[in-house]
């Protein structure tokens, strides 16, 4: 079906506002006194202040250096907007008021295992903002197992890695935490995918990676506490989607590849693929959003978590 600019506007402008999770307002804005992190590398700086994205460089007096400022990740919007400090991104030395618990491949096992680890030294309360990003890392592992096992047990599979996630982020919530939580945006549309569908061809593996993708978030968004206060939930993967269909809308020119030609976090501005563009291109490698990517998430996630009832 062919669409017309007007409409491709007007789709992912109802993209973006669904990807905030709907309306609601507040009689008192929240203002967060603490962020604390939980995920995969989607959410984490190193302690050097590289992403697994595209790592901006600047040049300062003949010399290059990573600017972690620039082009930042989700979480780094989020933070800004409340005035909060991330240890690994703190050029000012200001003071710190975030923990990050987010490890490289984190699956929602280990997520339990960041979740256990910060409640055995610490507490939440109503001035923490809390934010949850996984379940990438639990889609490749189940896709692994095909075709040994079949797409209805993988997808059974999927849905209880998504209610497992729920389960988390509700404990997190019934210690009192306030939790902006995002579903997990369509392996399907990756660059992988695209790879994987068209090299092995027993199936179609990219719907696969899509169905287990879209029944993780549906078991996870249907066991997730519904009371309209305590959870802010972020829509990632309709936003994703939304860039998918209709690129030229959020100014990109590529969503079918990676843009960099250096493994993550190490890939630079400087050290691209010929001919692709940091701002342009969505993703960063065949799994990993690129910076246009982070820049949307990260501003859905601060007007969910700035207009939820917390």
């Amino acid at each position: 079906m062919m669409f017309s600019p007007r409409q491709a506007a007007a789709a992912l402008a109802l993209a973006l506002l669904a990807a905030c999770g709907g309306g609601g307002t507040t009689v008192d804005p929240f203002e967060p006194k603490r962020m604390i992190v939980f995920g995969d590398e989607h959410s984490l700086l190193t302690p050097e202040g590289k992403r697994y994205a595209v790592n901006e460089v600047q040049t300062i007096n003949g010399v290059s250096t990573s600017d972690c400022n620039a082009s930042p990740i989700w979480i780094q919007t989020v933070a800004s907007g409340f005035n909060l400090v991330l240890a690994a991104c703190n050029n000012s030395a200001r003071p710190v008021n975030s923990l990050q618990y987010a490890q490289v491949g984190a699956k929602v096992a280990q997520v339990r295992s960041q979740i256990d680890q910060h409640l055995a030294s610490s507490s939440v309360g109503p001035t923490d903002l809390i934010t949850v990003l996984a379940g990438l890392h639990d889609i490749l592992e189940l896709y692994t197992q095909y075709p040994a096992l079949g797409e209805p047990q993988l997808l059974a599979a999927a849905g209880e890695r998504g209610r497992l996630l729920a389960q988390q982020v509700n404990r997190l919530a019934n210690a009192n935490g306030r939790i902006l939580v995002l579903t997990l945006p369509n392996v399907g549309n990756t660059p992988f995918a695209i790879i994987e569908r068209a090299t092995r061809t027993d199936t179609n593996r990219a719907a696969l990676l899509r169905n287990l993708s879209g029944e993780f978030n549906r078991q996870l968004r249907l066991n997730l506490i519904d009371d309209g206060r305590l959870i802010g939930l972020v829509l990632a993967d309709e936003l994703v989607d939304a860039l998918v269909e209709f690129p030229s809308i959020g100014s990109l020119t590529n969503v079918t590849q990676g843009a960099c030609a250096e493994t993550l976090p190490n890939c630079t501005t400087d050290t691209l693929l010929p001919g692709a563009s940091a701002a342009t291109w969505l993703w960063a490698d065949n799994l990993r959003f690129g910076s246009a990517a982070h820049a949307q998430i990260g501003n859905s996630a601060l007007t969910r978590a700035s207009r939820n009832p917390f």
